[in-house]
Formats: C-alpha cells, structure tokens, sequence
C-alpha cells in the first residue's frame, strides 16, 4: 500500500511539472486561451519591421495593451503595414500618439511601443498611426560604422 501512494504522489508531481511547462510555453510564446473579442483594430505603417512578428505585444509605458494580429505590405506606398488589435479599455489614444518598435531583452524580442499625444480625439476602429518609428537594425548601423558612413 506504501508503495502505491508513492508511485501516485510521483505521477501527480510529475503531472503537475508538465502543466507548469504548458503553461510557461503559453505564456512565452504570447497565445493565450482568452477570446479577443473586447479589441479594436487600429494599423500603422513601417519603413523596416526589422523581425516583428504577428502576436508580438503592443505596449504602452511597459502595460500590455494589445497584440500584433497582421503584417503585410501596403502596396500603395510599398511599406510595411502592421494591424493591431488594442484592447477596449484603452479608448484613449489620441490621434496623434505614435508607435515604435522597439527591441527588449537580450533576445532581442521585438514589439510595439506606443506614446500617447495630446490631441483631443481619440483613435477608432480601422485609424492610422501617422507618427511611427521603424526598428533600429544592428546590421545596418554596423555597416555604417564600418564603410564610415555615418551622417554628420
């Protein structure tokens, strides 16, 4: 009977172990179990993505505020052009707020940053960031510091 109770406090640790790495690859990877359907979509357009990928996180002063469901290229103006989806509750992004993307980690996991404007009206379903920033590319400033092309 001992031994029974030992082969079963094992499998359930065992269990357990394995639910936690679930979990923490869920939770690494940005997929999650909750529905979006509490978001707007809003799209900016970028000049170099530098390796942003779809579900990259769209934060604002380090707070999620969404996610990174599309990036395709805007061929009108032959750009990058990001959709993201902006959780409901975040209704106050002026008109004029801006978004980067932005490098953290020394993995170098890429995502959007935003900064909010001071306009008085606010971003609605399918708006345009006007105000973007592309990715700093360490390759492109290494070649530059390299061949000495850096502009004064």
């Amino acid at each position: 009977m001992r031994m029974r109770i030992m082969e079963i406090s094992v499998g359930a640790f065992i269990l357990a172990g394995m639910m936690a790495l679930v979990g923490l690859a869920l939770n690494v990877s940005g997929l999650s179990m909750s529905s979006s359907d509490d978001t707007y979509t809003v799209y900016a357009r970028f000049e170099n993505i530098g390796g942003l990928t779809s579900r990259s996180k769209v934060t604002m002063s380090g707070v999620l505020i969404g996610h990174v469901t599309n990036i395709d290229l805007d061929t009108d103006q032959l750009v990058a052009r990001v959709e993201m989806e902006i959780y409901d509750d975040v209704n106050f992004l002026s008109i004029d707020s801006s978004a980067s993307i932005l490098t953290a980690g020394l993995l170098g996991e890429k995502y959007i940053g935003v900064s909010v404007g001071f306009e008085e009206e606010f971003m609605q379903e399918g708006d345009y960031f006007e105000d973007t920033q592309s990715a700093l590319v360490l390759e492109d400033l290494v070649g530059k510091f390299l061949f000495n092309e850096v502009s004064e």
